[in-house]
């Protein structure tokens, strides 16, 4: 039974009266003759009496002592000496959910991922800001919770699946390296994320492109400049949305009017030359002149820790235009009108669209998306199309051009 009180272990503190002063269970309050007062824990393990130091007073008062005991006991329980747990934790260094993230992301993530920046990127921005402190196995049902919210709230149902998946893998992580009991992740599906994902088939018209290009001129001191250049070059190209947000300019040559996209920045299969329409390549000029010396396309704006733009950056800015609600921040008005929601990867799909439109091939537009060949026709046909991809690239660009009205009139 409990007999310590919390104004009896301030008294005894301030006494300095050298003793141990039992409060039930094991738990001991100590007073040495020299340095600060502790509480204390023995208890026997293998037929050995142990005893560890559970924290400083006043840093750890009564009720934290009392809490860390029952943690300390539910070990004991388990099988496990506090005192092999304080030593393995002491070994790995591994403690917060910082820290547990780094150890999964060298060791697991990155070796086997070809595109580890994916989750990396969603733990330091979705993750952290909630649990990143937090010591692993503190993190609790409500906290993942607390997650998966407020990425729900910024309108990004497919993030969220992708954050409930990658907070799975990383609490398995914790549970296989025996750094935690539970995964409290696991309890969590798709409904408590974004929801079961329809597959999208929403491209265009060329109409649709005239009247939404309008509006994002109208109101290009909201929309931007720079967002406005990048949706052309989705609609004449037909990249991937990280392909170009975060593009650098040694792989663009302007002079061959060529787009070399390596392996390793390729969501799925392997890089390509892209042959540049001659808009995309004045459109790219325009994008270089406002980079002031970046070494990337485009170049982060504001603070940030990367040096090109999110890969969110162009959706939330046709988002905003929409007047879908951006985060924690009130919507403001739609003013695109009639025209149906789109996103950047609908201007990809656009793009293939009109490839087809304009009477190219099936497998033209399905290599000038970087898509590889399906069946039988992808196992013997090697050819890359470069000739006609770049008649494609050129006679899209010559209809998306008028349209949007940017450079070339």
């Amino acid at each position: 039974m409990a007999t310590l009180t919390a104004t009896k272990i301030a008294s005894l503190d301030r006494s300095k009266q050298h003793g141990k002063y039992a409060d039930g269970l094991g738990l001991y309050f100590v007073v040495p003759n020299k340095g600060h007062s502790y509480w204390s824990y023995r208890y026997t393990v293998h037929g050995k009496r142990r005893e560890m130091t559970l924290g400083k007073y006043p840093f750890m008062g009564l009720a934290d002592a009392r809490g860390e005991l029952l943690l300390k006991k539910r070990e004991l329980l388990n099988g496990l000496d506090p005192l092999v747990a304080r030593k393995r934790e002491a070994w790995s260094g591994i403690e917060t959910m910082d820290h547990l993230f780094e150890e999964w992301f060298a060791n697991d993530i990155k070796p086997r991922l070809k595109h580890p920046n994916i989750p990396a990127r969603l733990y330091r921005k979705e993750m952290k800001p909630v649990i990143g402190d937090m010591r692993i196995e503190q993190v609790t049902a409500r906290d993942v919770r607390e997650v998966l919210q407020r990425v729900k709230l910024s309108g990004r149902p497919s993030i969220a699946n992708d954050v409930l998946m990658y907070m799975k893998q990383l609490f398995r992580h914790a549970v296989k390296l025996d750094l935690t009991l539970n995964n409290p992740a696991a309890a969590f599906g798709t409904n408590d994320a974004g929801g079961i994902e329809k597959s999208r088939d929403r491209a265009l018209s060329l109409a649709e492109i005239r009247e939404a290009t309008k509006v994002f001129r109208k109101h290009m001191d909201r929309f931007g400049m720079d967002n406005y250049i990048a949706v052309c070059l989705y609609l004449v190209l037909g990249v991937r949305k990280t392909e170009l947000t975060e593009a650098p300019w040694t792989e663009l040559d302007l002079v061959k009017a060529e787009w070399e996209i390596p392996d390793e920045r390729v969501k799925k299969g392997k890089g390509i030359v892209i042959p540049l329409p001659s808009q995309a390549v004045e459109w790219f000029h325009m994008l270089k002149a406002r980079s002031f010396g970046s070494d990337y396309v485009l170049p982060a704006r504001r603070g940030s820790n990367r040096p090109f733009i999110g890969g969110d950056t162009i959706n939330r800015a046709i988002n905003k235009m929409f007047g879908i609600e951006q985060g924690r921040k009130r919507p403001g008005p739609n003013l695109m009108g009639d025209i149906e929601h789109f996103t950047v990867h609908d201007l990809r799909r656009t793009f293939r669209s009109q490839v087809s439109a304009l009477g190219f091939s099936g497998a033209v537009g399905e290599r000038a998306i970087n898509h590889s060949l399906k069946g039988v026709e992808g196992i013997y046909d090697r050819y890359d199309y470069y000739e006609e991809r770049r008649q494609a690239h050129q006679k899209v660009a010559d209809v998306i051009e008028p349209l949007v009205r940017l450079g070339m009139n």
